[in-house]
């Protein structure tokens, strides 16, 4: 740090707190190191004026909560994006989704007819257990608010060790903005087209020496541009921080959802062409409705037993219930001809989690370590309902004469005949510690015990009979190791190995449980920032290996009998994902925020029984796009006559893929033939381009963005239905006062 000024040590001290205040208010906290310049006029105690003091500081990142051991984003042999609250205003966010385009192999890879949306990353679906919020799992059953967020963590790769039962691919966490003792808030309005509005509120301060809040809050009544969707929500976020002690702090917070959405199950595929059809066209029945409620609760109490070693307790609780009714799952003949399916849905979710950890610092001789151990506990209580109709169809006609379709009569009545209950309980201990052997060559070596246990119940409601499941208990040791050498304070290389397991449903031929597969990854790097974090890279390869993937078995016990449930598997496959990412992010100038990536995925089958029902060895997996890219900039003018204009644009790239399932082996007849059924269907890659423009004036600033500009046309293909188009081109304005 260079001082312009010589400085008594009493000086020192309060303008280094100063110096931190300043760098912690505007910190950027999408993980890019700024280069700053504080400056500020002093008077001493006789009222006079010192001279300009400078300071000039490298401050580090913005600690990742993802990561929970407090380690710093260098020491960590894992590749890591975390994006701000600055970067998700800048591109006025509204989904998740838009938050995604800044993270480069994650990837939108359905939209499970307008329910929810589902993300993929290094080719693994992460909808089932990667979503968490504030470090907790999160029903990804909902398309979450993101007014709310402070920032979004994305840790690529295996994050096993921390939260155990997680695909390899990545997780995501979700962070809410937390209380602050400094007051303040800001009031905004966004409008855009198909009658958009969404008003929301953050207000934050002290109520109190010892206690802050914050309120974060929003409604949206939105139309769409598909014909009849419409979407209205509103949510509440409030939160209480409680200075117990200099040492000890409580934070309490909570969120509610209430979403009211339409099912749109998009336009429909005949063989594996996409009908086409005009964008705005909405095939589904006019009364579909769809409602998601979604509830947290959490604690989180942070204690420091002295400068070196600190206890933390969290706990939280998630209610989740999403209930919907119309038409879906559009399947026209070759001719166009079709009736439209009827669905309807309820699903419920409870989650219980606690946390309990121990951070601490200490050295065995010249070699310290950063040890980080803990448990956790997870309760999940799910219940799926399934519906019969009288009449399973709604309507008949031809898709390529939709003004003529016959719409049917009346709403139809359904009645629940089966109820799915599974409650699974979840238990981990882990270990884990950075032993630094010198100031430049690091070791991270941790080890995790996982439990689980499943216990599905289904209730038939016609026949009034409960039929239980044999439960079902998994359990393994996943190791990590980390190799870490910085060669300079600024430089990182770093070398991984990590293990993870996937509990498999269903159960072998002699009717036992399947074991879990056991998947490894490697993976090898290098973290670089240059001119003092005014520009960051981080370049990754890895490999992730599944050598027991469980697949159809294709013969039942006796070894002759073709097996047709496809609930009754075998471990005989294999998969491998391997690729490299590029990402970089820079702040070059004062104002001006860029971020840019790109990621290769190669993720196939590499293994398969070849027997009836499994998949195609060398196949890639569906969904997968080989390439992805983003590029983002936003600069906001800080001097001269132009002060506050503002202008920015984003790309996003996603590549060629295939959508629908894979192809798979057929074996019919006797003597038995073998034919290839072709279930793929082609997408091609595509781009989108945002530009924005605005104004800040004092407390009040505007920021237009317009979407999409090219009014590129393209798909998201969740299996053969919900063929979802993207969307077209839009304008969106937000206007926002700061107090």
């Amino acid at each position: 740090m260079k001082y312009i000024l010589p400085l008594s040590l009493t000086f020192l001290c309060s303008l280094a707190g100063f110096a931190q205040t300043a760098a912690n208010d505007t910190e950027n906290t999408n993980a890019i190191e700024a280069f700053d310049t504080v400056s500020d006029t002093i008077k001493n105690k006789k009222g006079g004026t010192l001279k300009e003091v400078i300071i000039t500081s490298n401050h580090q990142k913005a600690p990742v909560s993802a990561l929970r051991s407090g380690l710093k984003p260098m020491d960590t042999p894992q590749s890591i994006q975390v994006i701000g609250a600055e970067i998700i205003g800048q591109q006025q966010a509204i989904r998740l989704s838009d938050v995604i385009k800044n993270v480069n192999g994650v990837y939108v890879s359905s939209a499970r007819g307008g329910a929810q949306e589902s993300f993929f990353s290094r080719g693994y679906d992460m909808s089932a257990n990667n979503m968490f919020k504030n470090g907790f799992r999160f029903s990804s059953g909902s398309i979450p608010e993101v007014s709310s967020l402070e920032k979004v963590e994305v840790l690529k790769g295996s994050a096993a060790l921390l939260f155990g039962n997680v695909a390899p691919g990545g997780i995501l966490n979700m962070v809410t903005k937390s209380p602050s003792f400094t007051k303040g808030g800001e009031l905004s309005m966004q409008m855009g087209s198909y009658s958009f509005y969404k008003p929301s509120i953050d207000i934050y301060g002290p109520l109190n020496d010892i206690i802050a809040y914050r309120f974060t809050g929003s409604y949206e009544n939105s139309e769409s541009f598909r014909d009849n969707v419409t979407k209205e929500r509103y949510y509440i976020n409030p939160s209480f921080l409680f200075k117990v002690s200099k040492k000890t702090e409580i934070t309490l917070q909570g969120d509610y959802l209430h979403d009211d959405w339409t099912p749109d199950f998009g336009t429909g595929i005949i063989g594996k062409e996409i009908v086409d059809l005009p964008r705005s066209t909405y095939l589904g029945a006019t009364w579909s409705n769809g409602q998601t409620k979604q509830a947290t609760v959490s604690a989180s109490v942070k204690h420091d037993l002295n400068t070196n070693w600190k206890l933390n307790f969290n706990t939280s609780f998630q209610d989740y219930n999403r209930t919907s009714k119309g038409t879906e799952r559009i399947q026209p003949a070759a001719n166009g001809d079709w009736k439209r399916p009827l669905g309807q849905n309820k699903n419920l979710e409870q989650i219980i989690g606690e946390q309990l950890s121990l951070q601490g610092n200490f050295s065995t001789g010249k070699i310290k370590h950063q040890l980080f151990t803990g448990v956790d506990m997870e309760n999940s209580f799910t219940e799926a309902y399934t519906f019969t109709f009288g009449t399973p169809t709604y309507g008949s006609g031809n898709i390529f004469d939709f003004d003529n379709f016959n719409q049917g009569g009346a709403i139809p009545n359904a009645n629940a005949t089966k109820i799915v209950k599974a409650d699974t309980n979840r238990f981990g201990i882990y270990a884990q510690d950075l032993i630094s052997i010198t100031e430049k060559f690091k070791v991270l070596a941790g080890i995790r015990w996982s439990w689980q246990e499943t216990q599905v119940d289904t209730y038939d409601l016609v026949k009034n009979t409960v039929t239980e499941a044999p439960k079902r208990k998994d359990q393994a040791f996943t190791p990590k190791l980390g190799l870490v050498f910085q060669p300079t304070k600024d430089m990182s290389l770093f070398a991984s190995y990590s293990n993870s397991f996937t509990p498999n449903t269903g159960t072998t031929v002699d009717l036992k449980a399947i074991e879990p597969s056991i998947i490894d990854q490697y993976e090898v790097g290098v973290k670089k920032d240059f001119w003092r974090g005014v520009l960051s890279t981080n370049v990754t390869l890895y490999q992730i290996s599944n050598s027991n993937l469980a697949q159809t078995a294709g013969f039942k016990a006796d070894g002759v009998t073709q097996n047709t449930d496809s609930t009754v598997k075998v471990l005989s496959g294999a998969t491998k994902s391997k690729g490299i990412e590029i990402d970089i992010t820079a702040k070059p100038t004062e104002g001006l925020n860029i971020i840019a990536g790109y990621s290769y995925n190669d993720m196939r089958y590499t293994k398969t029984s070849g027997l009836h029902g499994s998949f195609i060895e060398g196949d890639r997996l569906a969904r997968t796009p080989a390439n992805t890219a983003n590029l983002s900039f936003f600069y906001t003018l800080p001097s001269g006559i132009l002060k506050g204009v503002s202008f920015g644009a984003i790309g996003n790239y996603i590549g060629k893929r295939v959508g629908g399932w894979n192809n798979d082996i057929q074996i019919t007849g006797t003597p038995p033939v073998t034919t290839i059924r072709d279930r793929e269907i082609p997408l091609e890659g595509y781009t989108t381009i945002d530009v924005s423009a605005g104004y800040n004036w004092k407390q009040f600033s505007i920021l237009c963005r317009l979407s999409n500009i090219t009014n590129e046309l393209n798909y998201t293909v969740h299996e053969n239905y919900s063929v979802n188009p993207i969307a077209p081109r839009m304008v969106m304005t937000s206007l926002k006062y700061k107090f």
